[in-house]
């Protein structure tokens, strides 16, 4: 049986889940998420949440700890909500926004302005001797990563001085430049 997905998922207290034939509703204080979902079943007994599998097939074991974790990761997000902070490395690199446009400078001839959707609470911290910070936080967390792998995307970190747009605490492989 699957590891991931034979765990129960607790039900915290403001969270109502709601279960339709290939549903799944989760409202929270941050927000509601939806989720389509297909050969596993969902029980909602004793404040838990329990996905079971018709069958031992590869593609039936795979998506039981699949639905297992997007659900979880829709009652975390609606309940407390993810954040990600991405690092600009670089001289001259620099990072502003206005409402929810994401103003980059990153070395191009021309800034990157994003449009960022809204259900993302979009915030620049520059502080002088420190790197540009962006940061990102929603109840969404899989419209968080794809929204934060377009921005690291623009200018990802190269493997000689580490300049680009990186994620906080991320380590990159560095290599030794050419010997004299």
């Amino acid at each position: 049986m699957s590891r991931i997905g034979k765990n129960p998922i607790v039900i915290p207290e403001g969270v109502t889940v709601e279960v339709t034939e290939a549903l799944v509703t989760v409202k929270g204080k941050l927000g509601q998420l939806t989720q389509e979902f297909s050969d596993v079943t969902i029980k909602i007994e004793d404040g838990q949440i329990i996905l079971k599998r018709p069958s031992e097939h590869k593609d039936h074991r795979a998506k039981h700890g699949l639905y297992r974790s997007l659900i979880n990761n829709m009652i975390i997000g609606v309940s407390f909500g993810f954040t990600k902070e991405l690092e600009l490395i670089g001289v001259g690199y620099r990072a502003s926004n206005q409402g929810q446009k994401l103003d980059l400078a990153l070395g191009f001839s021309h800034n990157i302005v994003l449009e960022v959707a809204k259900e993302v609470t979009l915030e620049t911290v520059s502080e002088k001797g420190k790197n540009p910070i962006v940061k990102l936080t929603s109840f969404d967390k899989q419209l968080l990563g794809q929204i934060a792998a377009k921005i690291r995307g623009f200018r990802k970190p190269e493997p000689y001085k580490g300049k680009g747009v990186k994620f906080v605490g991320e380590v990159l492989r560095r290599k030794a430049g050419k010997s004299a």
